[in-house]
């Protein structure tokens, strides 16, 4: 089978020839791998380890330009280095001082979707035709969090709905019109739609059950229907300890469930499997904060082989890392992870 084959055989609940195996790293951690694989490029790497990845699809931008260390939205980030390498973090909010809606529309514009070159899709998919094409989604309240910053935006489902309403109803809309136009492009070619938002933390909801419900579900659930009107899947992310509301989003209409931190209470493997194992495709569960990181090469095997037994258990599920896998892994216990998948998937 082709990578595009094989996942779309377990999206429909078919028996594929392997378990399909994507792959989610840092830019730092990529690097590294490569040198030790001594391959000059992503594609090659992904060959070598038979990663079945999802080619993305990415309309390029032709709209104003932001002034100069500025993003479309009118943040403003840095570079912060972690010590192996640097992630991008917002320092700049452009709603933070606003304290109405009035304020808001008379200080602030929104990015337009005319903004974007649709046209250019069909070009980007040439030489990836035998992977699956993922395009369209939206992940919104993660952009609200870089407008007003991270505890206003919690702050403002209790002080300021209003707002909340008023700001997600315009990234929803830029979401949905993008998705749009991205189906259009490419008519039935798209085959997985990232509908995101991170509701956990470690230890459980990063907000109540009540304000996800308010705030969130109801747009998402525009954005899982468009997508699966275009007939694509649906891949639902979010981190952390999220188990309370799976039952929500299985309504929604997700299809896929990642990253699966199995660690984070309630996310264990065989209750997930048992409970939402007839429901969901499982996506991720190799634990990046510790096996990966600190494990052995061996633990890695073993990991996976836990994997493929409780998630894996029905064949709904596709092996990854449970998120981004960081540069202090060592390339040993990557190419363990994919090896281990080919071996027993």
């Amino acid at each position: 089978m082709t990578p595009k084959e094989r996942w779309l055989a377990v999206l429909s609940g078919e028996k594929p020839d392997r378990i399909p195996m994507d792959y989610w790293a840092t830019a730092e951690a990529t690097d590294k791998l490569k040198a030790h694989l001594a391959v000059s490029d992503d594609r090659q790497m992904l060959e070598r380890l038979s990663i079945d990845r999802p080619f993305s699809v990415t309309p390029r931008y032709v709209g104003p330009a932001p002034e100069i260390g500025y993003d479309i939205y009118g943040c403003r980030a840095e570079l912060v280095d972690y010590g192996g390498g640097v992630y991008s973090e917002t320092v700049y909010h452009p709603l933070a001082t606003y304290d109405s809606v009035e304020e808001i529309e008379a200080n602030y514009h929104w990015p337009h979707p005319d903004w974007w070159d649709y046209s250019v899709l069909p070009g980007q998919i040439r030489g990836w035709e035998a992977y699956p094409i993922r395009g369209g989604g939206s992940e919104p309240f993660l952009l609200y969090k870089q407008l007003r910053g991270q505890e206003q935006a919690f702050i403002d489902m209790i002080e300021h709905p209003d707002i909340v309403d008023y700001c997600l109803d315009h990234l929803f809309d830029l979401a949905r019109e993008n998705s749009t136009r991205i189906y259009e492009s490419l008519p039935g070619q798209v085959n997985i739609s990232y509908v995101a938002e991170d509701l956990g933390s470690q230890e459980s909801l990063m907000f109540s059950l009540e304000h996800i419900r308010r705030f969130l579900l109801p747009r998402m659930k525009r954005m899982v229907d468009l997508a699966h009107e275009a007939g694509a899947f649906v891949f639902f992310h979010s981190d952390g300890a999220i188990r309370d509301v799976l039952p929500d989003m299985i309504a929604l209409g997700m299809d896929v469930l990642n990253p699966i931190q199995w660690r984070c209470p309630g996310m264990e493997r065989e209750q997930l499997r048992r409970d939402f194992g007839d429901q969901l495709v499982f996506h991720g569960g190799v634990d990046n904060q510790q096996t990966l990181p600190f494990g052995t090469p061996e633990d890695v095997r073993t990991e996976v082989g836990e994997n493929l037994r409780t998630l894996g258990a029905n064949g709904r599920y596709i092996l990854a890392p449970c998120h981004n896998i960081q540069s202090v892994s060592p390339p040993e216990n990557v190419v363990a992870l994919y090896a281990a998948g080919l071996e027993l998937g």
